[in-house]
C-alpha cells in the first residue's frame, strides 16, 4: 500500500509539471514585455504607457481565465444516479451480465437518461457505481466521473467538463489575443534590432525571441480555438466528436445540437454580458440532464427529481455519492415513450 501511494503521489506532482511550464513562460514574457521592451527599448512615454495599459488587459484576462480553469473542481453525479441499496445489493450478487443490465434499466427509467453504449446497455461506471448521466464519462485520471466531459487537458491539470468549460473556451480565446498584442506591438522593435538599426543591447535577445515565442503560440493556441468554437457552436464534446452519443433510435452527432444561439448559451449563458468574463453566468442547465432534438426533457421536472434526490436547491450542487434506502425516485413519463422506442419532437432553431 505504500509504494502505491507513493507513486500516485508522484505522479499528481510530476502532472504539474505543463502546468508549471506555462507559468514559467508566461511569467518570462511578462518580464520580457514590460522590463526589457517597455522599460529599456520604447524611447517616449506615450507609446510606453498605451502598451502597458493594452497588454495588462489581456494578461489579466487570460491569467484570470487560466487559473479559474486550473481551480474548478470537476463536477461528478449526483446521489440521485447511483443504485438504491436493494438494487445495488442485487447488482453485486449477480454474475450474468443480462440480469444486472435489468437492474440498470429499472433504475434509469425513473432518471433523465436517454443515452446507451454502442451496444444499446445502460451506461454504468463500475469504479464510481454509479449510472452515468448523458454526457458524463470516467476520467482515468481525475478517478472521478465528470459531467460533460469533454477531455482531460495535462496543461491545466484538470478535466475540462461542465464546471468549467467556459472558461476553457475563455484562456484559449484571452491566449490567442495575448499573443496577438505582443506580436503587433514587438514587430516594430523586433524588426529594429533585426536590421540592426537599434544597436545591440541586453533586451535584443529578448525582444526577437518575445516575437517568435508569441507567434508560435498563437498558431498553436488559434488552432485549437477554432476547433473548440466549432463544438461550441455544434453542441458536441470532444469525445462526441469522436464517438457520437447513442440515442433509442442509434447514434446522432447532432442529438444535442439546438441551433447555434443555444448552443452558446449552454455554455456562457443566456445573459451576453457576461460570456467575455470568467465568471458564472447561469450555464443552462445543471449537467446532468440536456434537452435533445430527439426526446423532450421537460427542465422543471428533472430539476425536481434531482433536487429531491440528489441537489440541494439552496446551493445547486450534488452531494456526494452515498448510497441508502431514503432514495425516491419519480417515474418520468416520457422516459417510457423513448423505452418503448418512440420518441417526442421539440421544436428548435435551425443549425447554423
Amino acid at each position: 500500500m505504500a509504494p502505491s501511494h507513493a507513486l500516485r503521489c508522484c505522479k499528481r506532482a510530476l502532472n504539474w509539471i505543463p502546468v508549471l511550464f506555462i507559468n514559467l513562460v508566461v511569467g518570462w514574457s511578462y518580464y520580457a514585455y514590460v522590463v526589457e521592451l517597455c522599460v529599456y527599448t520604447i524611447p517616449n512615454n506615450p507609446e510606453r504607457i498605451s502598451y502597458l495599459v493594452l497588454f495588462h488587459i489581456f494578461f489579466t484576462m487570460f491569467i484570470w481565465s487560466y487559473w479559474k480553469t486550473i481551480w474548478s473542481k470537476p463536477e461528478s453525479p449526483s446521489k440521485v444516479f447511483c443504485l438504491p441499496r436493494a438494487e445495488k445489493e442485487l447488482f453485486e450478487r449477480e454474475e450474468r451480465a443480462e440480469t444486472q443490465q435489468e437492474i440498470l434499466k429499472k433504475v434509469a427509467k425513473t432518471l433523465p437518461v436517454y443515452t446507451r453504449t454502442a451496444g444499446g446497455a445502460v451506461r454504468y461506471c463500475d469504479h464510481c457505481q454509479v449510472i452515468k448521466p448523458d454526457r458524463c464519462h470516467h476520467c482515468s485520471t481525475c478517478e472521478m466521473c465528470v459531467l460533460k466531459m469533454d477531455h482531460h487537458c495535462p496543461w491545466v491539470n484538470n478535466c475540462v467538463g461542465f464546471s468549467n468549460y467556459k472558461y476553457f473556451v475563455l484562456f484559449l480565446t484571452y491566449a490567442a489575443l495575448y499573443c496577438v498584442v505582443i506580436c503587433a506591438t514587438v514587430i516594430q522593435y523586433f524588426l529594429k534590432f533585426w536590421t540592426k538599426v537599434l544597436p545591440d543591447t541586453h533586451a535584443k535577445f529578448h525582444v526577437l525571441f518575445l516575437f517568435f515565442v508569441a507567434a508560435l503560440f498563437f498558431v498553436s493556441v488559434l488552432s485549437l480555438l477554432g476547433y473548440h468554437l466549432w463544438l461550441v457552436g455544434k453542441n458536441r464534446t470532444t469525445i462526441e466528436a469522436f464517438r457520437a452519443p447513442v440515442f433509442a433510435n442509434g447514434p446522432d452527432k447532432n442529438g444535442f445540437s439546438l441551433g447555434f444561439k443555444r448552443n452558446a448559451a449552454e455554455v456562457f449563458g443566456d445573459q451576453g454580458k457576461y460570456w467575455m468574463f470568467p465568471v458564472s453566468s447561469n450555464s443552462l442547465g445543471d449537467g446532468h440532464s440536456f434537452v435533445t432534438r430527439l426526446v423532450h426533457i421537460d427542465p422543471e421536472r428533472a430539476n425536481g427529481i434531482l433536487q429531491q434526490n440528489g441537489k440541494s436547491p439552496a446551493d445547486g450542487k450534488p452531494d456526494p455519492c452515498v448510497h441508502g434506502n431514503n432514495i425516491q425516485y419519480t417515474a418520468d413519463d416520457s422516459k417510457e415513450n423513448i423505452e418503448g422506442g418512440q420518441t417526442d419532437s421539440v421544436k428548435v432553431e435551425n443549425e447554423q
